[in-house]
């Protein structure tokens, strides 16, 4: 039989997972935990990663069966979900206090580009960053690409620091 209680305690455990590029976040900071059920002591629980190609899928859906596991969980599933997409605006506001007090830009809120036509519209975006260092709004783009697919790299142009940026998607 499923209580609240138990099946609380599996979204708990499988929550407190830390991403593994970005292990200041936990997976439900990143919104990347979408779902986690039981049933009959069986816990499935539903991944979406923030692109189809991530590479640190296996390694996500790993620690969450272990972590499951090792919470005395024996019959565990890892499922991914692609279908709603992962998108920023799912990091939590704690997620993205955490990534600015690691010095990572987080993205802006509610900045995710429209989709039109069921598409994700991409293009040339100049938002205003402030600088997770010092605070400061003078702050350019140094490169698209950062050191992981969803970041790009940028710097202060106050106290002359680098940072990443969590790119909105």
């Amino acid at each position: 039989m499923v209580t609240v209680l138990s099946r609380n305690r599996a979204w708990e455990v499988a929550a407190a997972v830390p991403d593994p590029e970005l292990p200041m976040l936990t997976l439900a900071d990143l919104g990347v935990l979408a779902e986690v059920s039981e049933q009959d002591g069986a816990v499935t629980a539903w991944i979406t990663p923030t692109y189809s190609g991530c590479p640190a899928v296996a390694e996500m859906a790993a620690d969450v069966d272990a972590r499951l596991r090792a919470a005395g969980y024996h019959e565990v599933a890892v499922r991914l979900r692609l279908d709603p997409p992962w998108s920023t605006d799912l990091i939590s506001a704690e997620g993205r206090r955490k990534l600015a007090e690691a010095g990572i830009a987080p993205p802006t809120a509610g900045g995710a580009p429209p989709a039109a036509g069921g598409l994700l519209r991409l293009g040339p975006t100049r938002r205003v960053v402030a600088c997770p260092q010092c605070g400061s709004q003078d702050t350019e783009e140094l490169s698209r690409f950062g050191s992981t697919a969803c970041k790009s790299l940028w710097r202060c142009r106050s106290c002359r620091e680098p940072f990443d940026r969590i790119k909105e998607i």
